[in-house]
């Protein structure tokens, strides 16, 4: 009950204030010269999140600022992982058709909610809109195949995947020619698709939407004409590739952002032979030595950083110990200096591993956001 209170009093302040902003606005020649209307709410928001695990978006729900990443797993490594996570007080999944699991977590959950151990409103699910579905007509086909793969009437959060397109052919997810190019659909409309998205909120398929690694000039065209709040940006963030300029962007739109790989994603890392051009953040030196000061792991520190930042993460593991010490990250905070320390490591661009170059010929789109 507490919880719930603090939730309505924070939605009403958010109200009080974007009804605020909207006056101001009108007055007010040049907006950036006063205090912006989203670090009042970011203050709100980061006391939530820091009490209670949880973050507020724009439409009164609450989000877990832990989530349990699935890209990367098989499904038998996943269905085991899904339940000591569950177990673990995980309450935020993070999947998409693209990683080809939604069918297992589906199955989970069902047990899960059969048996009375959880009910839906205690999940948060998040999926995504692939490539292949990036035009307004294919939007609804999409979530739900989705919804019927997670056994779920709706989600929690719907996003946009990428900002490119990719041609439908057939049931391939990443379709390509004989010379192994991704075949690309150059007439990607972000405005038409997010018009759709829109509708899957209106008829109650998602309970929000957002937009994972597109650039401040694309989310700029999305704002301008949506109707429904962009509540999220999910983009690789670790602490090597911070994303300064897009994160501080975001925050004054009252943007949310989720960093996936938080902890470097070593398995992508040595796929794409980048092992000499991105070390191993949990082998860090500074890490290591806050690890030991703390008595963390590594990977403790590195998530507690970012979310001590008001940024979401969604770390992905198998191993029943790391699933457990990667929520483990409440009870205690990183001081202001070795935040700093931290901050320092960032390697700007060149401390990207997901550029999508796995997917041949994929830098001739239009839309791509790098």
């Amino acid at each position: 009950m507490p919880q719930l209170l603090h939730a309505c009093l924070i939605k009403v302040v958010y109200d009080c204030v974007h009804m605020l902003k909207e006056k101001v606005k009108l007055v007010l020649r040049n907006w950036n010269r006063y205090y912006s209307y989203s670090v009042i709410l970011r203050s709100c928001y980061c006391t939530q999140a820091m009490e209670n695990g949880t973050i507020l978006l724009p439409n009164g729900h609450l989000m877990p600022i832990v989530g349990f990443g699935t890209w990367q797993a098989s499904e038998e490594e996943l269905q085991d992982a899904l339940n000591i996570a569950l177990e673990a007080g995980y309450r935020h999944i993070d999947t998409a058709p693209v990683y080809e699991n939604e069918k297992v977590i589906g199955h989970v959950l069902k047990k899960w909610f059969d048996s009375g151990r959880i009910k839906r409103s205690d999940i948060f699910v998040v999926t995504k809109l692939p490539c292949v579905g990036n035009r307004p007509e294919d939007v609804e086909t999409w979530i739900k195949r989705s919804l019927k793969d997670l056994q779920l009437e709706y989600v929690d959060l719907y996003l946009v995947h990428a900002p490119f397109g990719f041609k439908k052919v057939g049931e391939d997810l990443h379709p390509k020619d004989e010379n192994g190019q991704i075949l690309l659909d150059l007439s990607t409309d972000h405005v038409k698709v997010w018009a759709e998205m829109e509708k899957q909120v209106e008829c109650g398929r998602a309970k929000a939407i957002g937009l994972s690694n597109f650039n401040i000039p694309q989310i700029k065209r999305i704002l301008k004409n949506a109707k429904v709040k962009v509540s999220m940006l999910q983009i690789e963030l670790h602490v090597f590739f911070q994303q300064k300029e897009l994160v501080k962007y975001c925050k004054e739109e009252n943007i949310f952002i989720t960093a996936y790989s938080p902890l470097g994603s070593r398995s992508l890392v040595k796929l794409l032979n980048r092992t000499e051009k991105i070390p191993d953040m949990l082998q860090n030196d500074v890490v290591l030595k806050m690890a030991k000061e703390y008595k963390k792991s590594p990977a403790q520190i590195l998530l507690r950083f970012i979310i001590q930042n008001e940024i979401v993460v969604i770390p992905k593991s198998t191993n029943p110990q790391r699933i457990k010490e990667n929520k483990e990250l409440f009870d205690w905070k990183l001081k202001p200096e070795d935040m700093q320390k931290l901050k320092n490591l960032d390697l700007g661009e060149s401390g990207r591993i997901c550029d999508f170059e796995f997917f041949k010929g994929v830098r001739n789109h239009p839309e791509f956001p790098f």
